[in-house]
């Protein structure tokens, strides 16, 4: 069992130094592209003025799921590959495409409803679509966890994992919402240095526990290699980084064992996201002392 146990952590840590490595070979490629006129489109000013590019938010999408597909758990790699993936593409198109002026009052849920109220189609709402597909897809490519106590056990008595069991109706709807909202409400964070990137590193590494903890190590290996650059408003993780770490990190909040587990992330991701609406995160992250210290930890003076 130690053994086991040894082999487990070794295995994560080569997952996270995977994930960490990818991003930043990703982060390198971005700074080429960046210095070329083909980096222009992705270049942004900051909320204090700076210059940054956008492209760090690839570079992470990228890094995360590849690294999250090496460590997936049997049968939940296809679903990470396209979580991932499409969750990256659509957040790269509406960085691009919300930028332009048409598109500057599409902001957030209201923003998109009055948008297709106005029989127009938001860049934003393209992204929503496109995560919702995915999320749907990937529900259907993953078996439910079963409760936390049922496992399946070797004829020497070795704990082989918990059990899984056909995806029912319930189940498929809970990976749907965790997928689609947590990259919903990581990309909400993405409105300072290095908050997303924080969010998606603690997120990550909460999840390391368990059968399922191996699909959220690349990804806190990515999200940490992106941090200082982020923190030091070279890069922003943008709508692409956010919302491929968030679907990522929602997968695996979808193998959390038991249904009730989960239809408590679900509320909570539910209630944010709703909240985010009329409550400026950012006001209550700075009026809140602790989060605004790990908020501020590590940023540039402004």
């Amino acid at each position: 069992m130690t053994r086991r146990r040894t082999g487990g952590g070794a295995r994560r840590v080569l997952l996270a130094a995977g994930g960490a490595a990818l991003a930043r070979l990703g982060l390198a490629g971005a700074a080429a592209l960046d210095a070329r006129p083909a980096g222009a489109p992705w270049r942004r000013t900051n909320y204090a003025g700076r210059p940054v590019t956008l492209l760090g938010g690839p570079a992470l999408a990228l890094a995360a799921t590849v690294s999250a597909v090496a460590g997936a758990p049997a049968g939940t790699g296809a679903a990470a590959a396209l979580v991932g993936t499409v969750s990256g593409v659509v957040g790269g198109y509406d960085d691009l495409a919300g930028a332009r002026p048409e598109q500057a009052r599409d902001k957030g849920l209201a923003g998109h409803l009055r948008a297709l109220g106005a029989g127009r189609v938001s860049a934003g709402a393209v992204k929503v679509a496109g995560i919702g597909a995915a999320a749907a897809a990937a529900a259907l490519l993953v078996e439910a966890p079963a409760a936390p106590h049922a496992s399946l056990r070797s004829a020497r008595g070795v704990a082989a994992g918990p059990l899984r069991r056909p995806t029912t109706l319930a189940d498929a709807v809970l990976t749907t919402g965790l997928v689609a909202g947590t990259a919903n409400l990581v990309n909400l964070l993405d409105l300072r240095p290095g908050r997303a990137a924080k969010a998606a590193a603690l997120a990550a590494a909460a999840g390391l526990g368990g059968p399922a903890g191996t699909l959220a190590a690349g990804p806190l290996g990515a999200a940490l290699a992106v941090l200082p650059a982020d923190l030091g408003e070279r890069v922003m993780l943008g709508d692409a980084g956010a919302n491929a770490a968030g679907a990522l990190l929602g997968l695996r909040l979808a193998a959390v064992p038991g249904r009730p587990a989960r239809a408590g992330a679900l509320a909570v991701v539910v209630a944010l996201t709703l909240a985010s609406e009329r409550v400026s995160f950012t006001r209550v992250i700075e009026a809140t002392p602790v989060l605004r210290e790990l908020d501020r930890l590590g940023r540039r003076g402004t």
